[in-house]
């Protein structure tokens, strides 16, 4: 039988999928046909090589409520045909998340 080789984003990948709607290692593994020890050695190699985080370890900063950033912008941004405003989170993998600063706490965690 062929082993198959993974790349570190395919890890990253598989890695991230853990724990999305109950997830456990054992069923990632299983569907992706690798052991539970393969999962928790890809965890151990991509955090050495900063890759990958603990998620326990992950900060939340508080962002200032819609009309506290209204009252700070200048008139024609704050117009009602200005854009909509957007946050974007750069993670220390590299990912970007862009959501609105309406988007509920729960759903935001999940991503």
């Amino acid at each position: 039988m062929e082993r198959r080789r993974w790349d570190d984003e395919e890890k990253l990948g598989i890695l991230l999928s853990v724990g999305v709607d109950g997830a456990t290692v054992t069923q990632v593994a299983q569907c992706h046909d690798v052991t539970r020890q393969q999962i928790y050695t890809w965890r151990h190699d991509l955090k050495k090589k900063e890759r990958l985080f603990p998620t326990a370890d992950a900060l939340f900063l508080p962002i200032p409520s819609p009309e506290l950033m209204e009252a700070s912008l200048p008139e024609a941004a704050a117009s009602p045909t200005a854009p909509d405003r957007q946050v974007d989170s750069v993670l220390a993998n590299g990912r970007c998340l862009r959501f609105t600063p309406d988007m509920e706490p729960t759903v935001l965690v999940r991503l």
